[in-house]
């Protein structure tokens, strides 16, 4: 989501970071992706440490392996707003809040952590008929989810969902689409829309099933209103907000259980990122989900304007969770990719 409340001011004056300067270098890439796009220069600084000044490593059912600042001259690798984990974390798809492709390489330890980026290339989204998606109005887009042979991708403010051909083998591909939403999702608030999608895995009670969630309801006060897009309807839940917390993404586990990223910014909490677990079983119509907090972080972590999730399973069968922010395309802020291992048990 794009933001313009002072967000990277406060931050400013909340952190200084200082990190050593890599160069991006790694290995080739994995999937063939946006191979016509246009490289982009990405430099890198490990971050470490997820608790700033604390070795630690454990945070709840979460093992921090280590993450990476992504540093780039160009704007167009600025706004990451979704994201997808592929080739047991070595690659990496985004897109960006105004309608642009982004994926890189990521060289990484044996244990996952990131250390390198390499590859780094974007390309324009392009429209049914080869237009660039960002010259128009539904361009502000949000969250990524693989479906079979589409990419799904939610976009704000025309609260709608596209569909592009997968895998993106040139960054050329075309717009293929938009799926058949209820007149309540396309009435969405404009920027606290539709946020956060996921395809629900095989096995899943709701298997197949797209599940979307906005970022806001009607008010600050309300429940996050939430869908289940599949078999020719769409049928509604909601998503208990507390804590003034915002979702921005959500992910799957392989059994169905649900993550939902949530991100907070405001003078009271500064600066704040959640993840709620839901059981699959209670993704259902009607239902109103509390769900049960897996992390929380705040100003005293490493994180920034968190807003893209994915989860992989990685050659040792480790459930990885990757996470990604948006620096709104703002010197005050920083891209993050952040990668935490979850424990099963």
């Amino acid at each position: 989501m794009r933001r313009r409340d002072g967000y990277g001011s406060l931050l400013a004056a909340i952190f200084v970071f200082a990190f050593p300067l890599l160069t991006a270098s790694g290995p080739a890439h994995a999937l063939d992706l946006l191979s016509e796009g246009t490289p982009a220069k990405v430099t890198v600084r490990q971050i470490d440490q997820f608790q700033i000044g604390r070795s630690e490593t454990k945070f709840g059912s979460l093992t921090y392996l280590g993450g990476l600042e992504l540093i780039s001259p160009d704007r167009n690798v600025g706004g990451l707003s979704g994201l997808i984990s592929l080739e047991d974390g070595r690659q990496i798809l985004a897109v960006t809040d105004n309608g642009i492709w982004f994926s890189a390489d990521i060289e990484q330890a044996p244990d996952g952590k990131p250390l390198e980026l390499s590859n780094a290339r974007y390309a324009d989204m392009l429209d049914q008929k080869g237009r660039a998606l960002r010259k128009g109005n539904g361009s502000d887009t949000e969250a990524l989810a693989i479906d079979g042979n589409t990419v799904l991708v939610s976009a704000e403010r025309v609260n709608t969902v596209y569909r592009f051909p997968w895998p993106l083998k040139t960054g050329k591909e075309r717009l293929v689409g938009e799926l058949a939403l209820s007149p309540e999702i396309h009435t969405l608030r404009g920027t606290k829309g539709l946020e956060s999608i996921a395809v629900a895995p095989p096995g899943s009670p709701i298997a197949g099933t797209l599940v979307a969630i906005a970022e806001r309801g009607k008010t600050g006060h309300d429940n996050l209103p939430g869908f289940l897009i599949g078999k020719g309807k769409v049928e509604r839940f909601a998503v208990v907000r507390s804590d003034r917390y915002d979702a921005t993404d959500a992910a799957f586990l392989p059994d169905g259980t649900l993550l939902l990223l949530e991100r907070r910014f405001n003078l009271r909490d500064l600066v704040g990122m959640r993840i709620r677990r839901f059981a699959a079983d209670s993704l259902r119509p009607g239902a109103e989900l509390k769900g049960a907090v897996l992390m929380e972080a705040d100003y005293g972590n490493q994180i920034d304007n968190m807003e893209g999730l994915d989860i992989h399973r990685d050659a040792q069968g480790r459930t990885i969770l990757t996470l990604i922010s948006d620096n709104n395309r703002s010197i005050l802020q920083r891209t993050l990719l952040l990668r935490f291992m979850l424990d099963d048990k």
